[in-house]
């Protein structure tokens, strides 16, 4: 009996011993969709034998729901500046030793100050890109509909008489109550971070004089709808509308998709990879995120997805329309109207939550 006991502790220690090795060959990625080249992944797994699970998700608060109920599960997650911002408040994210990062050093310095604003000394958190909030458009459609009016501007989507007249051949938004709001305060001349509920409610009936000229409201969709021309204009993510143009050009169908930051300025955002304090595979998130920010990677993310890489080693490696391209490396003069969105307060969020269910559900 007792060599029977003997037996079965050391399978036992050998099963928990295989299960632990199991583990460490495995890692599992939750990021936004169509956010990375399709080959990485494999490219991953065949330099380090470690196996991925990648899930994605297309907004911010779809990640903040899943993180904040603990044991995700997940070992590596990209959350914007702002939720990260306030993630990290919570407990959520573990600290980053840079130094287990052997191109860390890789990183744009100037673009790693900004990012502190949300993560003071970049604690938490590895950028992974970054761009703008603007408008893609059907460059055909517009014209046909409001002649040689200029298109830099907000008003296509927030003056009711211009919307209307585009109704009829979509105008999309992001499902992002955080950023289309900040954007539509910064229109009407408030601050864009500003908590105040008779700020929000200027906001809030900007959006709503528009309600019935907007199709839906959706944070990922748009892409195909511009690229197919079944929607004329889409306030969106600038590498996702990008992305359209690309892919309507691929197409053929006659079909010209333009992206623009409007004049009145927008919201610039930094996408940025963390580890998640109960994560199951730390080292392996580190080995993937230090993958990432190899110069050619990098540059391979970059060159799909139409979003700049803060990754200044990765500059030789980037496609000329790209690195070229004002939509994705804007001007220093555009630049200068661009503004970062700050983390929100709990009790805010829920006022503004409120507000964006009012104006999706024309209330």
């Amino acid at each position: 009996m007792l060599k029977l006991s003997a037996l079965m502790a050391s399978v036992c220690a050998l099963t928990a011993a295989s299960s632990a090795l199991a583990a460490d060959k495995e890692l599992n990625i939750y990021n936004w969709s169509d956010y990375i080249y399709p080959e990485a992944v494999a490219e991953f797994e065949q330099k380090t034998g470690i196996k991925v699970n990648y899930d994605v998700y297309d907004s911010n608060e779809v990640l903040e729901a899943k993180l904040m109920t603990g044991s995700s599960g997940y070992d590596l997650v990209v959350p914007t500046g702002a939720f990260l911002e306030r993630q990290i408040q919570a407990g959520i994210y573990a600290t980053i030793d840079s130094s287990k990062l052997s191109n860390y050093g890789n990183l744009d310095k100037t673009l790693l100050e900004k990012v502190a604003r949300h993560d003071a000394g970049n604690a938490h958190s590895v950028p992974w890109a970054w761009g703008t909030i603007g408008l893609g458009y059907n460059v055909e459609m517009i014209k046909a509909r409001l002649g040689e009016m200029p298109v830099d501007t907000l008003d296509l989507i927030f003056d009711p008489k211009i919307s209307a007249k585009l109704k009829d051949c979509g105008i999309g938004l992001l499902d992002s109550p955080a950023e289309v709001m900040s954007i539509a305060l910064n229109y009407v001349g408030l601050d864009p971070n500003s908590e105040s509920k008779s700020d929000l409610g200027k906001a809030e009936a900007l959006m709503k004089a528009n309600r019935d000229n907007y199709r839906y409201f959706h944070s990922s969709q748009y892409i195909s709808d511009l690229a197919n021309g079944e929607i004329c204009v889409a306030l969106g993510y600038n590498g996702d509308i990008l992305q359209s143009q690309s892919r309507a050009e691929e197409a053929g169908q006659g079909v010209e998709v333009a992206y623009v930051i409007p004049k009145e300025g927008t919201l610039v955002w930094f996408d940025l990879m963390a580890i998640p304090a109960d994560a199951p595979n730390k080292d392996a998130a580190y080995q993937f995120i230090n993958f990432v920010l190899e110069p050619k990677t990098a540059a391979g993310i970059s060159n799909y997805v139409y979003y700049a890489v803060p990754n200044t080693a990765a500059e030789p490696f980037l496609n000329e329309d790209v690195i070229s391209n004002p939509g994705i490396y804007p001007s220093t003069a555009v630049k200068a109207k661009l503004f970062t969105q700050q983390a929100h307060t709990a009790k805010f969020d829920r006022v503004l939550n409120r507000a964006w269910s009012n104006v999706k559900t024309g209330r």
